[in-house]
Order: structure tokens, then C-alpha cells, then sequence
């Protein structure tokens, strides 16, 4: 686990909650141990297998903004022990996290596995980078033949990360995911009844 993200989350008057609400001797000694803000293995593996995570920006207003990313499992990429990527395909056109990113460049990722009631927290520095500009990401981020389709890139300095806690997560499975417990003809019995 990252004790960084105390520095990002533990603010002075999250300190005062913990103070009024018993927690703040054990979460004092959390912020004592150290930091470490690598991605290990585990974290790399989590991140790869993701099909979606949410994705949240800071406007000049103060602001916060949340949306929802989705793609092909791993398109989510692991960089570097310290860098994510992925490619901002075209959609509604409002632009709202680009220029939040261009405005602030602070931006927070919540990935969540639903079956197995993982969740990891990533503060990260963003940065967006049109097409004409990404250079070598293109490559390294871009599934081939779908150039035109994407807007730009965008890549997270990773400043912190925290495993959360599964409890109240509900077991969900997409659709792949559940075809695997049941046989076909289960599945089109089921998929028959909610049509």
C-alpha cells in the first residue's frame, strides 16, 4: 500500500474528522511510515485487466468533474512503475476533462473490479496531449486503425495510489464475465426473459 496519498487526502480538516471520530491515532501513524508511489506488480495487473475506471478533474471554478471511461480490456496502459496512459476516443464533443487537464492538470482515477471487491484510489498529475503533438504515445497507446477516432492522449503522473477497502463493494459481473458460470443455453434463456 501507498502512504503518499495521506499527503494528498489528509487534509487539515480531515485530520479534525479523524480527531472527532477516534481514527486519527492509527492514521497518524500511517502518515509516519513512509512513501512509496511506484506501481508494484499488483497494482500493474489490476490496472491492465480494467475495461473501465472513473475519471475525475478540477475546472477553474473549483469544481470537481467525474465521468466514466470504458474500452477494450487494458486500454488503460501501464507507461512506466509511475505513468498511465490511455487514448481519449471522439464522444460528445464537450471536452470538459481535456480542458479541466489543460486548466489544472490534477485529476484522480477510481478503478474498480466488482467480482473480486477491488478497488484502487490514483492521484496523479494529468496531462492531455492532442494527436498532432503525442509523438511516441501514439504507438504505445493507440490500437491500430483507430488514429482517426481518437481525439488525443491522455497520460497520469502517478503521485499516489491506496488500495481501498472491499467492504460494500456488491459483486457485479459484465456480461463476458458472467458467461463463464452459466451454459449457453442458460444464457439465452436469461438474455430472452429481459427483452
Amino acid at each position: 500500500m501507498d502512504k503518499n496519498f495521506t499527503r494528498f487526502a489528509f487534509t487539515p480538516s480531515v485530520k479534525t474528522a479523524q480527531e472527532q471520530f477516534g481514527s486519527r491515532q492509527s492514521y497518524q501513524r500511517m502518515e509516519n511510515s513512509g512513501d512509496r508511489f511506484i506501481l508494484t506488480e499488483q497494482e500493474k495487473q489490476f490496472i491492465r485487466t480494467r475495461v473501465d475506471f472513473f475519471l475525475s478533474t478540477v475546472g477553474e471554478n473549483g469544481w470537481p468533474y467525474v465521468q466514466h471511461r470504458g474500452g477494450p480490456r487494458g486500454f488503460l496502459k501501464v507507461l512506466s512503475d509511475d505513468t498511465l496512459g490511455f487514448a481519449d476516443f471522439k464522444g460528445n464533443r464537450q471536452y470538459i476533462s481535456v480542458g479541466n487537464t489543460q486548466a489544472n492538470g490534477k485529476a484522480f482515477l477510481f478503478l474498480i473490479d466488482y467480482p473480486t471487491q477491488q478497488r484502487v484510489k490514483i492521484w496523479a498529475e494529468s496531462t492531455f496531449h492532442a494527436m498532432e503533438d503525442a509523438g511516441d504515445l501514439v504507438a504505445q497507446i493507440v490500437p491500430e486503425g483507430v488514429e482517426n477516432q481518437v481525439t488525443g492522449i491522455f497520460t497520469f503522473k502517478i503521485q499516489a495510489y491506496d488500495w481501498n477497502c472491499p467492504k460494500y463493494i456488491t459483486q457485479r459481473y459484465t456480461a463476458e464475465e458472467f458467461a463463464q458460470f452459466v451454459t449457453p443455453e442458460d444464457l439465452k434463456r436469461i438474455q430472452s426473459r429481459t427483452r
